[in-house]
């Protein structure tokens, strides 16, 4: 190979790499971080394969290798991962720089962010998008990147793996995983729900974001590790009819297994009110008060609403409703009377104290109590009244 200190000399990983790549790459093969273009060279030279496209950050690597490789089903393109990608591929191949900068070699080819693992992140966050529904992904790392952080990335994307291979060499492990999109993407994507992205774990249920007809949503499906039934199937009803009273986040699919609603940008109620003014926080305070007292009205029991850290969303000053897992029909809806709790403890009085929004909290316990007993419209505004 010519001299150059741009390019990658392939190793142990990339010949470990470029075994797989003769075994599993078909169609349309992208390869990723093309270095010496060991990889695509591999590629091109099988039948069913019919283009490769080779990508690299650097450009002395493709000047290099258009210089030395002349293949006429390869092409050479010089991008930062998928800034300068187009079109989606049946096979992508990546062999990512994957040492942490900790081993002080600086070297763009080797090292893959402070703890290694940076680089392979922002691959796996946007390769979706780029990878045809049946598609594959062959990639390669080393246990020095923290093989549990790749996996968890791996399964944060909805992607699936399976390990290929593994050598000890020197003083790491090096494997080669083969991934595949997960089922349930595919799903998502079959109904015109792409760019999906992991958001938030709950106990019982996983959030992602995504675009839906140029809309950005959330996404929710259950928990693997959660032993609940039928909580999201609950929610989707729920949610269903609550909409009509203008209460929560708008449904706007519900499928086996998971449901979809319009995705609120704004911020927790403890955020909120340590950001907001007095008129504003005020006026949030007795929105949420109505909500929930239309909820008691219909003998609809919210739950958790004496703790709703994440259960509320302000967006705009509007507050949102979130989370009805949990709903259910009750004769003694507890809705006001939990959300009042939450507005006297401690926490809250003295956030809301610095906003000059004095609770008066034996007052509202009181007020509270006789709601409790005799639930009416006269004993809530009370209540309401009292902010």
């Amino acid at each position: 190979m010519s001299s150059c200190k741009s390019v990658y000399e392939p190793r142990e990983d990339s010949t470990m790499l470029e075994t797989w790549v003769k075994k599993h790459t078909f169609g349309k093969v992208l390869d990723m971080g093309t270095g010496s273009g060991i990889q695509a060279i591999a590629a091109a030279h099988k039948q069913n394969v019919s283009f490769v496209l080779a990508a690299d950050a650097q450009k002395g690597v493709i000047g290099y290798c258009k210089k030395n490789i002349k293949n006429r089903k390869i092409k050479f393109v010089q991008s930062d991962l998928f800034k300068n990608i187009k079109g989606k591929f049946d096979t992508i191949v990546f062999n990512p720089p994957y040492l942490p900068q900790e081993l002080k070699l600086k070297d763009l080819t080797i090292e893959g962010g402070k703890r290694g693992y940076e680089v392979i992140e922002r691959f796996l966050d946007d390769v979706n998008n780029f990878l045809n529904p049946n598609g594959v992904i062959l990639m390669v790392f080393s246990s020095l990147t923290k093989k549990e952080k790749v996996e968890e990335s791996v399964k944060n994307n909805l992607l699936e793996f399976e390990e290929l291979e593994k050598q000890h060499v020197f003083f790491e492990d090096i494997y080669v995983y083969l991934l595949r999109k997960r089922e349930f993407l595919r799903r998502l994507e079959n109904r015109g729900i792409v760019n999906v992205k992991y958001l938030a774990k709950g106990h019982r249920g996983l959030l992602f974001t995504g675009l839906y007809k140029s809309k950005k949503i959330a996404i929710k499906t259950k928990n693997p590790q959660s032993t609940a039934v039928g909580r999201i199937e609950n929610e989707a009803k729920w949610l269903e009819r609550l909409n009509k009273l203008g209460i929560g986040p708008k449904l706007l699919i519900q499928d086996k297994g998971y449901l979809a609603y319009e995705y609120i940008d704004g911020d927790f109620i403890i955020d909120y009110l340590k950001k907001s003014n007095n008129s504003k926080i005020k006026k949030t305070i007795k929105n949420i008060f109505n909500q929930l007292f239309n909820l008691d009205k219909l003998k609809i029991d919210k739950e958790e609403m004496h703790h709703p850290l994440k259960h509320i969303i302000i967006s705009k000053n509007k507050p949102y409703l979130i989370d009805f897992e949990r709903v259910r029909h009750s004769q003694n809806p507890k809705n006001v009377t939990q959300f009042c709790q939450f507005l006297m403890s401690w926490h809250l009085i003295n956030i809301l104290d610095k906003k000059n929004i004095k609770i008066d909290k034996s007052r509202l316990m009181m007020l509270a109590k006789i709601y409790k007993n005799s639930p009416t419209q006269s004993n809530f505004k009370k209540i309401a009244g009292i902010i």
